[in-house]
């Protein structure tokens, strides 16, 4: 029988111990500072002052700051407490609550951080209750996470994926002279490093990013003993962002994080606003800590698959019904919702179109595609299936509004009211019908619309730029740093120009939209050129012109007919976005749809033009990357072309 929970409280440190692995912990400051585990002293690394061992933190800032940094926070308890103890489980609590007098120096909320641990269980959980009363001051919430430093000398081959692993780099050869610095400082081109392995290679934490749905597990490797250290989220209810978006998950030092608010590829659209006296509760996790071993060397990389199986396991359970705080409802307390969605699109068919893969969830009521944006409550996702059908399980209760995407259509749906869910309730929706923006038959189109710049032209890296992993993989080519620099080597004096119905948007259409380098430091806004033919320009009606974006980062998309110098520009979407996912090795960010008018007189029969200005040039990362570009006809009977 596995040997028993057992708790040892001392007058500065925490241990927690079941025979398999021991934990301990600051008192009452609930920081990890070992792991022992499988004959290793200590899984985690406490050589660097700042950032060692496991730890909870945030990042805040004042109400009405700009950007997305401030203060970091590392949430050291002022209380600590046993919930739970028997020889099955041991859940402790550190708690810190608000102190005015601590104003400016640390966050304005009250947390409390959880740890557990049960018999015969190879790992640990964590979660945290993180709650503002009506008494506290305003500021913004920037990030939060949990993060492990794991031992330097130990871990040095990372998994994120079945395709995505790779033996990492040392700390140490980031920094000078062994490492140069790039674009910024996350990007470091290893010029001398330690082992050879790894020289002319960019080490970058934002090439091994992951969507919220496929950020299930990851973590390290150590071969000697063969030992793995995994991370693993089994649900993504109180992530921030929607389904897809991206977020840090393992990296060199070695590091490995469990994120649940961030500004990544998002920006200053993802900062957690709080007004003075805004109340607000939020549980984040659990997430469980997952330690396996194989029996030799041999068997090393095969921990990947059983922390795989692991996470599927996780995932099955949850709703985990062991949590002792109240504010994590149970399986029983939690609903469902469930329904068929249908597309309704009379220029692609007379008949409703099965939703196939839709993204369907639950998010706080708001306009129409706010779940991107929103960050302080929960959100519940799911695929639709082949027919369309959906049904969004173990729904914590509050009221929601119901939200879709579909790929291969545009725009957003949104139920027209709100769905209240209740201990135990099985809401049933019925048929839904979307009906995606759309006045006309298409004239002309470039892309697929499924929100991301996948389907465009990534070039070759620069050999200079190059990370190892990525060379074979054709569907993660878009990770190599610098891509954004080839559109200079492609178009060195004009700038790209895409005609219909010759072009092929895979092949001439560079996957972003950016600056031309024309001196140090010193940068040039480009134009793109659609070019087109109209038999017949119809002379009642409006033509219409849908663009929709999949990033943008301090830029301005201006739109000229016909003219490439007319002042105003026809259309100009004004200063928008902040994600950064050109820098960051993504291949989108925030979705923005612009539904512009084009009067016919805009048009003339035969040749026209369409210029697509990004105009905004202080540096190489202003840029925008589409999603999907389409003309449409303001009469039914014009002859579509494609």
């Amino acid at each position: 029988m596995a040997a028993a929970v057992q708790l040892r409280i001392q007058d500065d440190q925490v241990v927690l111990t079941n025979g398999i692995l021991q934990l301990t912990l600051t008192n009452p400051g609930g920081n990890l500072i070992e792991i022992q585990y499988c004959g290793i002293d200590n899984l985690l690394e406490l050589s660097n002052p700042n950032l060692k061992g496991g730890f909870w933190d945030l990042n805040w800032s004042e109400a009405g700051s700009a950007g997305t940094r401030g203060k970091f926070d590392t949430i050291e308890g002022t209380t600590f407490r046993v919930v739970v103890e028997t020889d099955e489980q041991v859940e402790l609590s550190f708690t810190r609550m608000w102190d005015p007098s601590l104003q400016g120096d640390h966050a304005p909320l009250s947390i409390d951080k959880r740890f557990m641990l049960f018999r015969g269980c190879s790992g640990f959980y964590s979660y945290a209750i993180y709650e503002r009363n009506e008494d506290m001051p305003a500021f913004n919430l920037n990030e939060t996470r949990i993060a492990f430093m794991l031992n330097i000398q130990k871990f040095r081959y990372m998994a994120i994926s079945d395709d995505r692993q790779r033996y990492m780099p040392l700390p140490d050869d980031r920094l000078p002279p062994r490492g140069e610095e790039l674009a910024f400082p996350e990007a470091v081109r290893l010029v001398d490093p330690i082992e050879p392995e790894f020289k002319g290679e960019v080490d970058d934490k934002y090439e091994y990013s992951c969507e919220n749905k496929d950020n299930q597990v990851h973590g390290f490797i150590c071969l000697e003993p063969p030992v793995g250290f995994w991370q693993i989220t089994p649900s993504n209810e109180f992530r921030t962002g929607g389904p897809t978006k991206q977020d840090l998950t393992s990296h060199v030092n070695p590091t490995t994080l469990a994120m649940f608010v961030s500004t990544h590829y998002g920006g200053t659209d993802l900062v957690v606003k709080f007004g003075e006296g805004e109340p607000w509760k939020k549980v984040f996790g659990p997430v469980f800590i997952y330690l396996n071993s194989a029996s030799d060397e041999n068997e090393a990389f095969k921990l990947w698959n059983d922390a795989k199986r692991q996470m599927n396991q996780e995932v099955e359970s949850w709703p985990y019904g062991f949590p002792a705080s109240e504010d994590f409802p149970k399986a029983d307390q939690r609903g469902i919702v469930s329904g068929n969605l249908l597309v309704q699109d009379r220029y692609t068919s007379e008949e409703l179109i099965v939703a196939d893969g839709a993204y369907v969830g639950l998010a706080p009521p708001g306009e129409i595609g706010s779940f991107q944006k929103e960050c302080k409550g929960y959100q519940f996702w799911t695929r639709a299936d082949s027919q369309g059908y959906f049904s969004i399980n173990n729904v914590s209760p509050a009221t929601y509004n119901l939200y879709a995407w579909v790929p291969g259509f545009i725009g957003d749906y949104r139920s027209e009211s709100t769905i209240t869910i209740t201990a135990g309730c099985e809401v049933e929706l019925g048929d839904l019908v979307f009906e995606p923006p759309r006045d006309g038959p298409t004239l002309w189109e470039i892309g697929i619309p499924d929100r991301s710049a996948a389907e465009f032209y990534f070039p070759d890296p620069n050999p200079l730029y190059i990370n190892k992993l990525y060379i074979n993989l054709p569907a993660d080519r878009f990770r190599q740093y610098g891509l954004w620099e080839r559109y200079a080597d492609l178009y060195p004096d004009g700038d790209l120009v895409y005609t219909v119905g010759t072009s092929d948007y895979r092949k001439d259409w560079f996957y972003a939209h950016v600056n031309r380098k024309i001196g140090e430091n010193i940068f040039q806004s480009t134009t793109w050129q659609v070019n087109f033919e109209v038999d017949n320009v119809v002379q009642t009606g409006t033509y219409k012109l849908r663009i929709a974006l999949c990033s943008a980062t301090y830029s301005e998309l201006q739109v000229r007919v016909n003219d490439p110098d007319a002042n105003p520009p026809h259309f100009t979407s004004g200063l928008i976005g902040s994600d950064n996912a050109i820098a960051r090795h993504g291949v989108h960010g925030l979705y923005w749809l612009f539904n512009i008018d084009i009067p016919e007189s805009h048009l003339r029969q035969g040749y026209n033009v369409i210029y697509l200005t990004q105009a905004k040039n202080d540096t190489a990362l202003h840029g925008i990357m589409y999603d999907y570009i389409r003309m449409e006809c303001p009469e039914p009977d014009t002859i579509p072309m494609k």
